[in-house]
């Protein structure tokens, strides 16, 4: 089985929730187990706000969400084309945040590296940033039925 989607929206605090629910109703045709698709929502939900906050910072553009899913392998990208990340390693440290004034604890990157399988991040200075990530679904109920 494979399938995909787009979803864009504006880059409002509001549209996070959305976003994470769409992802992981999407995700289900792969019959996660509840702890995955908690991952999942977590995961896209950090990408999510860190596209909004610190991709369009006071400003409202366009956030693009796209999922594929394929034998048992969820993948997710979440794009701006915001303002990018001038050094994307550092970015990733834990406790990093460029916006210390909202009072971030700098833990997104981290998150998302907890509870996905894969986390690449490509960002150029003035062009945006593109999360990607993935994850195997399935394993845990098969092993649950075995």
């Amino acid at each position: 089985m494979k399938n995909e989607m787009t979803l864009a929206f504006d880059s409002i605090s509001e549209n996070e929730g959305f976003a994470r629910v769409a992802v992981a109703a999407f995700v289900t045709q792969l019959n996660p187990t509840l702890e995955e698709v908690a991952d999942i929502k977590t995961a896209v939900s950090e990408a999510v706000t860190n596209a909004i906050i610190h991709g369009y910072p006071g400003e409202v553009h366009k956030v693009v969400v796209r999922a594929r899913l394929s034998e048992g392998m969820a993948e997710m990208w979440i794009v701006d084309e915001g303002v990018g990340i001038p050094d994307v390693k550092k970015a990733m440290e834990p406790l990093y945040t460029s916006r210390p004034e909202q009072e971030r604890s700098g833990m997104g990157f981290m998150f998302m590296e907890a509870f996905m399988d894969q986390v690449k991040v490509e960002s150029s200075v003035g062009m945006g940033t593109t999360v990607y990530m993935n994850k195997r679904i399935g394993q845990g109920a098969q092993e649950q039925e075995g």
